[in-house]
């Protein structure tokens, strides 16, 4: 019978988000400054051997479904090797892989072999103007060859838009459309203070009941969709629509009373939560001779004293420690 992990408060873990470089060649208005961030050593990083031991050893304690991060994770060399290493785990149900899309495209019929099961490709306009001034490169072309090739091969994808206000309002609707045409998944994500800068805003005026209301303006007779064991999003279908609409409260944190997942930084931090400071370095463990047994003792303490939602994860961090460090050093 397989194992079953849980948490301090009866929720079941079986989702492990694994971030596998820090770095990424976006500058992305919603994740980092202007200037970039300051990238760790590589040998900071958990090698790729250290990752699949991991993920080997939670496979066998319940995870089955792992998201590979960045950072943009294809800017890491050899990336397809080591997903090909994942895809021979007997207990990993599902790989999925959020990109940028900016250098996956001829990589798509590989990952369509090796059984990738979905792809979350982050792309916050469909104006390539506006794609310059969100992202800082001119990289929309290669992000749209990249859509293509997805529904091309038949990978399930979905769309991450962050939700911006001055700068992708006007894209809303037009993103949306995309569901009419192609069985994607759009999901609208509340912008987070995530940037390496901390909140842009006062008050978060673009949330999920707003980008409902936006959306209903448009598309007066939108239906609402059963939502999947621990969602992130609330689902919607457009009559008449192949795809489907979701919505993120990533910054309301709504979803958290189900929450399956954890996360591991390229630096081998976990994360039991998005919100908080980080519990302890798994890499600092693998390097001083830990036994899988003794790795195994620990994630499971640390799920023993879990918060109970992202706003007491944030509390917990203290006041001299606020949330505002880069999405690209946790793991979008």
């Amino acid at each position: 019978m397989k194992k079953a992990l849980y948490d301090n408060h009866g929720r079941q873990i079986s989702y492990l988000r694994l971030a596998v470089t820090d770095r990424c060649n976006l500058r992305c208005f919603y994740c980092m400054p202007e200037e970039g961030i300051k990238y760790m050593p590589r040998e900071d990083l958990l090698t790729y051997e250290e990752m699949v031991r991991l993920v080997s050893l939670l496979s066998k304690m319940g995870i089955d479904k792992v998201r590979i991060t960045g950072g943009e994770p294809f800017i890491r060399k050899d990336m397809p090797n080591f997903l090909a290493a994942l895809s021979r785990l007997d207990d990993i149900q599902q790989i999925n892989i959020t990109t940028n899309g900016t250098t996956t495209a001829d990589l798509v019929p590989e990952l369509a072999r090796m059984g990738i099961h979905s792809v979350n490709l982050s792309l916050d306009t469909l104006d390539r103007d506006r794609f310059f001034q969100i992202t800082r490169r001119d990289s929309f072309d290669k992000v749209m060859e990249t859509f293509e090739a997805l529904l091309q091969h038949g990978i399930k994808t979905k769309i991450n838009c962050v939700v911006m206000a001055g700068q992708n309002i006007q894209d809303l609707i037009p993103m949306a459309e995309l569901t009419r045409r192609h069985p994607v998944s759009v999901r609208f994500i509340e912008e987070m203070p995530f940037n390496g800068e901390g909140q842009h805003y006062d008050q978060l005026h673009w949330h999920h009941a707003n980008i409902l209301a936006h959306l209903k303006e448009q598309f007066p007779d939108i239906e609402k969709l059963p939502d999947p064991p621990s969602s992130t999003s609330y689902n919607y279908q457009i009559p008449g629509h192949q795809g489907s609409v979701g919505i993120i409260a990533a910054y309301t944190r709504t979803f958290c009373g189900t929450c399956n997942r954890i996360r591991i930084t390229p630096q081998g931090t976990l994360k039991t939560c998005l919100y908080d400071n980080g519990v302890f370095n798994i890499r600092d463990l693998i390097r001083a001779g830990a036994t899988d047994e003794q790795i195994a003792t620990t994630f499971l303490d640390a799920l023993g004293n879990r918060a109970r939602d992202g706003w007491e994860a944030e509390r917990n961090r203290g006041f001299n420690v606020p949330v505002k460090e880069s999405m690209a050093k946790i793991g979008g």
